[in-house]
């Protein structure tokens, strides 16, 4: 029976994207069976798999770790996580080796028992020496699949380097690399599971380990009882995956899932974005972080007299580090205090999360983005959250200004583009002032939404997320419900 590997795997070990495997996989040029792939058949699409030839996959998880925003995590496991893998692999080995050579012996047994026909009659003879003849062929062409060996080595080394990971009741995947805990691999992978303060402390993030290994590598002061460890409970935020492993955790499936936080968190920089927009940088910490999803905005509060709403622009995958774009609007006390008087290392007090324009994770649909002005900065955190979970068909951003100059945050979607084969993007540029009367009215907007309906005619084969100022977007909700997306595959977020 054919060797069937998860699709999450599949792709590591040939060096490309889940969602490259998934469209070969809609072109009936790869045969699949309940989400797993054969070894022939990724041997026979992907026919030059080598051993060390990991150079473009591994660019692009580079890139695409630098578009997010987190840090490029060492590939190599600690020496104690190695050493568990190894042991957990050599004792697989062996067991595979104890249960080769008892199919070897069955083969063996097999070729005694049809020597003793050699005497029968000629037509048992010749049955007898047929069926001897295709079993050594088999065993001999077994033996010398040259891409099989090649594949297994590549499977081995990868397993030593990583730990595939499967969430129950979600069926969510990962893998866990480095020295990554269990819950930073989650969060890195763009899922949402339970979790506190992630430092070991409060024994939310406590889960099942269903099947395989798990290890402790950080400390923890939460105390499991004699019941849940006997039952296999261990806490995500303080344990790594050794072998491949099912856990039995639960998950935010939407904005309701989140608490409500009250986190300090402190300045690591403020940058310039175009001429006036900037980039704040807040860093909570490690025991208390916050917690949100991708798209959601959080109330910044300096002191007791100034408080603004902003969308977090980025994903949760690496919970500490939140970036905020704020624009500099003259008048306005809050950016005029952060654009002069706020200073790296000085307290932010973070309120939230706050709003339900989030990714609908049941959705198979391919993804059509639109960002008006600043509303980039939600958008750009679904963005991320979708290439970190790597499940999209496809992605497209229309990042729609009034002028070239508002384009203030570029080189990230060119980037990306340029690192995944399943994004695009498209800079729009209206030249006039999107939000008078006179541009909507005379449909100034419509003719730049119009580039949407040539790229796509057929809007109701994808979800829509769009994110702007309230005026805007209702500009758009219309443009697009009359172009045909039903309002249930249409997500907005309105960006005061």
């Amino acid at each position: 029976m054919p060797r069937l590997i998860r699709l999450a795997t599949a792709a590591r070990l040939a060096g490309v994207t889940r969602v490259a495997l998934q469209r070969k996989i809609k072109e009936e040029s790869l045969p699949s069976f309940e989400g797993m792939v054969t070894e022939e058949g990724l041997l026979q699409v992907y026919p030059d798999i080598q051993f060390d030839d990991n150079t473009i996959f591994e660019q692009m998880t580079r890139t695409k770790e630098l578009g997010l925003g987190i840090r490029a995590i060492e590939r190599l496991p600690n020496k104690e996580v190695l050493a568990a893998r190894l042991t957990a692999l050599g004792k697989e080995l062996s067991a595979a080796r104890t249960e080769l050579a008892r199919y070897r012996s069955i083969a063996d047994g097999l070729d005694e028992r049809l020597k003793a026909w050699d005497d029968g009659g000629e037509d048992m003879q010749a049955a007898a020496a047929s069926l001897r003849l295709w079993m050594h062929q088999e065993l001999q062409a077994d033996a010398e699949r040259a891409g099989f060996r090649n594949l297994a080595i590549r499977d081995i080394f990868l397993r030593v380097m990583a730990a595939h990971v499967r969430l129950q009741p979600s069926g969510h995947e990962f893998f866990v690399e480095g020295a990554d805990t269990l819950l930073e691999a989650a969060l890195r992978a763009g899922l949402s599971p339970t979790y506190g303060c992630s430092n070991g402390e409060c024994g939310q993030c406590k889960a099942r380990v269903v099947s395989g290994e798990v290890l402790k590598v950080r400390p923890h002061d939460y105390a499991l009882s004699a019941d849940e460890e006997a039952a296999g409970y261990a806490l995500l935020c303080s344990n790594t995956a050794v072998t491949d492993v099912v856990i039995e955790v639960g998950e935010a499936q939407t904005a309701a899932d989140i608490p409500f936080q009250h986190v300090a968190a402190n300045v690591k920089s403020i940058d310039p974005l175009g001429e006036d927009m900037l980039l704040l940088h807040l860093q909570t910490p490690r025991h208390d972080r916050l917690r949100f999803l991708a798209g959601q905005n959080v109330v910044l509060r300096l002191g007791h007299a100034l408080a603004a709403e902003f969308p977090v622009a980025g994903c949760p995958c690496d919970d500490r580090n939140l970036p905020f774009h704020i624009r500099k609007i003259p008048g306005n006390h809050f950016a005029d205090y952060v654009a002069g008087k706020l200073k790296v290392g000085e307290a932010v007090t973070l309120e939230g999360p706050k709003g339900d324009f989030v990714l609908r994770g049941a959705s198979s649909r391919p993804l059509i983005f639109i960002a008006f002005g600043t509303g980039f900065a939600p958008v750009k955190s679904l963005l991320e959250h979708a290439m970190a979970l790597d499940a999209a068909e496809s992605m497209h951003l229309y990042w729609i200004v009034s002028h070239e100059a508002d384009l203030y945050f570029s080189n990230w979607p060119r980037a990306m583009a340029a690192a995944l084969d399943n994004f695009r993007y498209t800079p729009l540029v209206v030249a006039a002032d999107m939000e008078t009367a006179a541009v909507r009215e005379a449909s100034r907007l419509d003719g730049v939404l119009d580039r949407i309906a040539d790229d796509y005619p057929a809007l109701s084969d994808f979800d829509v997320y769009a994110a702007g100022p309230e005026l805007l977007i209702d500009v758009a909700r219309r443009w697009l419900l009359a172009h045909g997306l039903p309002a249930s595959q249409l997500s907005v977020g309105v960006v005061r």
